[in-house]
């Protein structure tokens, strides 16, 4: 008899799905035996990048094109180097449907355009974006994109070596290289490093994550309509621009996560992967099941080995080519499972039934492992909204090799909590359930708010709580309730967010200073105007204004985040809930943390039952008169605590108070 996967000794209820886990363990263990019985390496066959596409061969002084293409009648290479005559440079048709053609090195030159003219299966004649071109660019004026040939001449020379393991626990910037400068127009990714980066490192953080990074034809995607998978987005700059951020971020210390989109694609045939070679499908489902209605998008097949090795070497080219020392993989739900995560999970039956996609786990199994193969101590975080069991854990233990998955539910909560419910009206039962409610063993990536609840549509917190006042009352002289309560509690729902909701940290750019306005992206519904697609760090900056207590704040909780460790600790154990005094007591890597939600009550001599004999001290204070607050609690005292193990604090109305370790 095998022995138990781990994942099931964990967890004695995974007990009637083990056949479920183990099948997908041997599947995978099949399935790399395959692979190094032809490859030796899982990296090695990720390489199909190195051979398809176009790539200048020093040693030989020729050109080489490849293409897979396997139901087309021709393919041809047209471009700028032959006026775009698509009867000149007819690739031959080779084994395994691999289309190629060689040519001399004066053939091609750097910065030229490019494309191929592929007829179809179905007769079809259309010019296409080669499938593992490193570089396509859009026409200013037509807005067409075109492959580039891109060969610099010199190398681009790296300055600093990083290892993502010496990262930690994660306490990641989220961020979006186009609005992440204040003018109304796209910035670039030298912009970025040169101006942003800097601010992120004194914020405290230690990671971040860049969206809409891969090549996307309409801006306002927020990079997740994939056309051109293994070219950096044109828009910022140059694939060397893109290599200068991150060479800089690892010299501020950052590592650089890439919010890869391996969930689905865009349907735009002319820029993207869409019925390549006229048959229907290649990379992704025919008919209906390649259809995903909600996003409006295409489904790859990752029951189709050629699609599996293609978005295997697509993990390879980003870590091996630019270093990217981790990656956020966009829209797992949606993989998992054949419904495409369109249904409510109340049970274990619905990871391991019918609707799970065996062929999409079997994909990430093996991009998990790549990654690690590729990089120790990579960063692997799945956006998954379903719970997937496993999703978290080693392949070997039955999982499927994340490190971490994002806490979504916790977002919808503090927006849905502030929607619908008055302050006075909040269940602390409740909120601890939502915040400490995750899987033991697996890693979970805590946030209040990221860029989702930025878009227009919806709120960030800080509009939620404070709305129109946010324009008239940010003078740090213009006192007013809205804004008062507004930031007493912007600052106690990403302290008690960090605290209880997981093993790591997210925070959208801006939102740690309470960012005003919403996120949207130049569209003809708003007269293709730039105005809301920025970040104002101006506000921030101005000594003046109230953003800067709030941006303080958050770079005091990253700090106290690294300096005890408490994102490496042990979950938060819940001490005491007071529902009448709306007082939540927990403790967390030693610390005492002590949150009151109280509209107007704030209690002196306050008892609290804690761990320890030893006496504590005040460590943070979120009403701070710097953080914005009323400065109530006198940070000379000492809190002893008695031989009945009680600690007696004041703790004032909507504010969250920290305690040293006892």
């Amino acid at each position: 008899m095998t022995e138990k996967p781990k994942l099931v000794v964990d967890d004695p209820w995974l007990e009637p799905h083990r056949d479920a886990i183990e099948r997908r363990m041997a599947r995978l263990r099949d399935e790399l035996a395959a692979i190094r019985g032809h490859s030796r390496t899982l990296a090695a066959h990720a390489t199909g990048h190195k051979y398809a596409g176009i790539h200048f061969h020093a040693p030989s002084n020729e050109w080489s094109i490849r293409e897979w293409a396997p139901a087309a009648q021709a393919v041809s290479i047209i471009g700028d180097f032959n006026q775009w005559n698509r009867e000149s440079h007819p690739l031959e048709r080779g084994s395994g449907g691999i289309w190629h053609l060689q040519l001399p090195a004066a053939a091609l030159q750097h910065g030229q355009k490019v494309k191929l003219h592929v007829v179809g299966a179905d007769g079809t004649r259309r010019d296409r974006i080669p499938a593992c071109i490193r570089r396509a660019v859009q026409d200013p004026v037509t807005h067409d994109y075109c492959g580039q040939i891109w060969n610099p001449p010199v190398a681009f020379g790296w300055k600093h070596e990083f290892d993502p393991s010496a990262t930690g626990a994660p306490r990641i910037y989220e961020c979006h290289i186009g609005m992440g400068g204040e003018e109304p127009r796209v910035h670039t990714y030298r912009e970025f490093a040169d101006s942003v980066l800097p601010r992120i490192a004194r914020g405290g953080y230690n990671a971040i994550q860049l969206m809409a990074v891969q090549e996307h034809p309409y801006y306002g995607s927020f990079g997740y309509h994939v056309s051109s998978f293994f070219a950096p987005c044109s828009r910022f700059g140059t694939p060397e621009d893109l290599k200068y951020l991150i060479d800089t971020a690892h010299g501020h210390g950052l590592a650089v996560l890439l919010d890869i989109v391996h969930s689905h694609a865009v349907k735009n045939i002319a820029e993207g992967l869409n019925d390549f070679d006229g048959s229907g499908n290649q990379y992704f489902h025919k008919g209906e099941r390649g259809e995903h209605p909600q996003w409006d998008s295409k489904c790859f097949d990752y029951g189709r080995t050629e699609v599996r090795q293609f978005l295997l070497s697509n993990v390879r080219y980003w870590i091996e080519e630019f270093r990217f020392d981790g990656f956020r993989f966009d829209g797992v739900t949606s993989m998992l499972y054949h419904s495409r995560g369109n249904k409510s999970f109340g049970s274990y039956d619905d990871y391991f039934g019918g609707d799970a996609d065996e062929d999409a786990i079997l994909y990430l199994q093996l991009a998990t492992e790549l990654a690690r193969e590729m990089k120790p101590g990579i960063l692997l975080i799945g956006e998954d909204m379903s719970g997937m069991p496993g999703l978290c854990r080693p392949v070997e233990e039955g999982g499927i090799g994340f490190t971490h998955r994002l806490g979504m539910g916790i977002p919808d909560y503090w927006i849905k909590l502030l929607k619908h419910s008055r302050d006075e009206d909040w269940n602390l039962d409740e909120l601890w359930g939502v915040l400490a409610n995750r899987r033991h063993g697996e890693a979970t990536i805590a946030y209040a708010e990221s860029h989702d609840q930025a878009l227009v549509g919806d709120k960030t917190l800080a509009f939620w709580l404070m709305d129109q006042e946010m324009y008239w009352h940010m003078e740090k002289a213009d006192p007013h309730p809205v804004i008062d309560r507004g930031i007493a509690l912007h600052k106690l729902i990403r302290l008690v967010t960090l605290v209880l909701g997981g093993e790591g940290w997210l925070n959208f750019m801006g939102n740690e200073f309470g960012h005003p306005e919403w996120l949207d992206f130049p569209r003809e519904g708003n007269g293709w105007s730039f105005h809301y697609c920025r970040r104002q760090w101006s506000l921030v900056d101005n000594p003046d204004l109230k953003y800067g207590w709030l941006a303080d704040f958050d770079r005091v909780l990253m700090d106290l985040s690294r300096s005890t460790r408490l994102l490496s600790s042990p979950p938060a154990r819940l001490l005491h809930i007071d529902h009448a005094a709306k007082i939540l007591v927990a403790e967390r890597a030693n610390l005492i943390f002590v949150f009151n939600f109280s509209v107007d009550q704030s209690l002196f001599s306050y008892p609290i039952r804690v761990p320890g004999t030893g006496t504590r001290t005040l460590l943070l204070d979120s009403d701070l008169s710097h953080f914005g607050g009323h400065g109530r609690v006198d940070h000379s005292f000492l809190y002893p605590v008695d031989a009945e193990g009680v600690m007696r604090v004041y703790t004032p109305s909507r504010t969250g108070l920290v305690f040293s370790a006892g």
